[in-house]
């Protein structure tokens, strides 16, 4: 049974995920590109699509812990490859998939959030097993990162349940935010695909900014969660706004995040830098508000996942 929401006037300001990906393989590719390119199978015997960034350096044997990366709504692999450049340059494999039916090429399926779980899940799948990279991976410590989309991706796979009556609830008293627009113009929210329950304890720590629908997430399922969990928000986000999703998962986890308030930023300050020909593709995505140096903030917030991830994922550390 597919549910819409009351009919809304569609702005043009929600497909900018269009134009995320309307030119990241001229415009972005250089520095998005990854040590490897893979293809996997997901789930229903589907083909994924990812990148493998790879620890910098000779390889000196050890097993180097994984991070996978699950981008936002209409992104593909290379949208954050500036964290992942990051994370292999401190020793880490880092592998980002383009999620199907939900990136540039293809939003068939951007409403389908939490089918995005289990593809994220194929990824480790593959990166602990099938995959024959030159470097060995510690399969005991994996850690996730999301944005958006892939923010609501990583909290289910800690073990957030998202509950859809939550939702539609608030689309009905507050039809004038971004997602619940967005929702509206894809077509509205389809119960038979909602599969709430996606958790994969393999994942040891996680890193969310700016995550999706915080508020659908039940409270039993976050006071569960007491896995590390870095937090980020953007203080003047007017896509995912205050209060409705860092929120209410910053005050409902079992185990209180590391949080982050990043003053004067808007949404898409946690995408990398534009570049000139992004910009003028994508003025909206590339904006920053005047004063915000959106450059040296994504120097500044690598190295505080850097640094996450190196403490929650130390092997001498308890989980």
């Amino acid at each position: 049974m597919r549910l819409l929401i009351p009919s809304l006037h569609i702005l043009g300001a929600l497909f900018i995920f269009v134009l995320i990906g309307a030119v990241p393989l001229a415009a972005c590719a250089q520095a998005a590109r990854p040590d490897q390119v893979i293809h996997f199978t997901g789930p229903n015997a589907e083909v994924i699509e990812g990148g493998v960034w790879l620890p910098a350096g000779p390889d000196d044997g050890s097993a180097h812990p994984l991070v996978v990366i699950s981008h936002g709504s209409g992104g593909w692999y290379g949208g954050h490859a500036d964290t992942a450049r990051a994370l292999s340059d401190a020793g880490f494999v880092v592998a980002a998939l383009t999620h199907p039916g939900d990136n540039f090429r293809d939003q068939s399926r951007g409403l389908r959030l939490t089918s995005r779980a289990p593809q994220l899940s194929s990824l480790i799948d593959y990166m602990t097993g099938t995959w024959a990279g030159p470097v060995t991976i510690d399969s005991e410590r994996v850690g996730a990162f999301g944005f958006s989309a892939g923010g609501f991706t990583v909290m289910s796979i800690i073990g957030g349940v998202s509950d859809v009556r939550a939702i539609l609830a608030h689309c009905v008293a507050h039809p004038e935010v971004f997602a619940c627009r967005l929702i509206e113009a894809l077509g509205g929210l389809d119960l038979a695909t909602w599969q709430p329950e996606t958790r994969d304890p393999r994942v040891k720590a996680a890193v969310i900014a700016a995550p999706a629908l915080g508020l659908s997430f039940t409270d039993d399922s976050l006071e569960a969660i007491t896995r590390p969990v870095q937090l980020w928000q953007a203080a003047d986000d007017q896509i995912l706004p205050s209060p409705y999703n860092v929120e209410p998962v910053r005050d409902r986890l079992g185990r209180a995040p590391e949080y982050h308030r990043v003053d004067n930023a808007g949404h898409y300050d946690f995408l990398p830098p534009c570049g000139p020909e992004l910009k003028a593709e994508a003025p909206d995505l590339c904006s920053s508000a005047p004063g915000f140096d959106r450059a040296a903030f994504k120097v500044e917030f690598n190295r505080e996942v850097v640094r996450f991830f190196r403490q929650a994922l130390d092997p001498n550390l308890a989980p």
